[in-house]
């Protein structure tokens, strides 16, 4: 039975992931400090082939026995986390990335770096491929998380090159779903939760900065293939249908029946103007592509929320 150690396990996505790995015969290891993720997201998970460590992976990981998979996800992620925490972002991306390739190299694992989109800043590249560079601002507010997936990239590539490490690259684009947190910060749980209230729904700049929203499931799906794949180099994973954030905004309301109004307030410093992935390779190479439409994925999101919000 293949084993795998997945570093913020207990955060949204790598809740998902972990309990993805075990429907498919997996035994997964998860670790967490549990400075932004919530066990009551793994607790479903303990009878199970999982095991959990509290852990920093800043410092050095022990993990007992074999394993085949190093999958390291452990990271602040949204912008209220790592505006708050600005160095733990970084150590997590420079050191938490060392510790966890350190573990992969002595275990002879498989390693996957979870990246992100925002390696391609405020990107003036439209749709963004995997060729593009970046346009990235590293002293601006928002650098600490860009440049901290930056140096990930650069470590993980490092690896490979010098210790002929297998490793892997996923830059991640906007992703929802159940089990981010209400007070997560980003558009999808932000407007679902103001909505459910009945609350005015905050959006930011004029709203016409646009996102690519992937449902949970298809990223994890695609994820999972990354990982089994002989690809080296990054891959985009997301939905290339790209909306407004004004857009996502009028379909929650719509959709939870709300009766909030949308206010507007300015924008953040450096914040993206457009985000759609390019995911040409990953059609090609992967056989990917996302499956499950806006609607459904709303839908199953709202009925989280709903319950969190509304206890019903």
């Amino acid at each position: 039975m293949p084993r795998v150690v997945i570093t913020g396990a207990a955060g949204f996505i790598g809740s998902h992931l972990s309990e993805a790995l075990l429907d498919r015969g997996f035994s997964v290891v998860g670790i967490d400090n549990l400075l932004t993720g919530d066990l009551a997201n793994i607790a479903h998970l303990r009878d199970r082939d999982f095991q959990f460590i509290r852990h920093d992976v800043t410092n050095y990981i022990d993990v007992d026995g074999p394993v085949d998979f190093v999958l390291h996800w452990a990271s602040p992620a949204s912008p209220i986390d790592y505006l708050e925490l600005p160095i733990p972002t970084l150590k997590v991306g420079a050191l938490g990335t060392h510790k966890a390739l350190g573990l992969a190299k002595a275990k002879g694992a498989v390693f996957m770096i979870a990246s992100t989109s925002e390696v391609y800043g405020d990107p003036l590249e439209h749709p963004q491929k995997e060729t593009y560079w970046g346009n990235v601002n590293p002293i601006g507010p928002r650098g600490v998380y860009d440049e901290a997936k930056r140096f990930a990239e650069a470590m993980t590539v490092a690896y490979r090159r010098f210790h002929n490490l297998d490793t892997k690259i996923v830059r991640i684009f906007n992703t929802y779903g159940p089990r981010m947190r209400i007070r997560d910060g980003r558009a999808v749980p932000a407007f679902m939760s103001q909505a459910l209230l009945n609350q005015d729904v905050t959006v930011f700049g004029d709203g016409s900065q646009t996102r690519s929203f992937c449902y949970i499931s298809d990223l994890v799906d695609g994820l999972i293939r990354l990982m089994l794949s002989k690809e080296n180099d990054p891959i985009n994973i997301g939905n290339p249908q790209e909306m407004t954030i004004e857009q996502i905004a009028r379909q929650i309301i719509a959709m939870t029946g709300s009766s909030s109004k949308i206010i507007y307030k300015p924008l953040p410093t450096d914040d993206p103007k457009v985000r759609q992935p390019d995911i040409t390779r990953a059609r090609t190479l992967l056989g990917w592509e996302p499956k499950v439409s806006l609607d459904e994925g709303l839908g199953r999101t709202i009925d989280y929320f709903r319950a969190k919000v509304l206890g019903s």
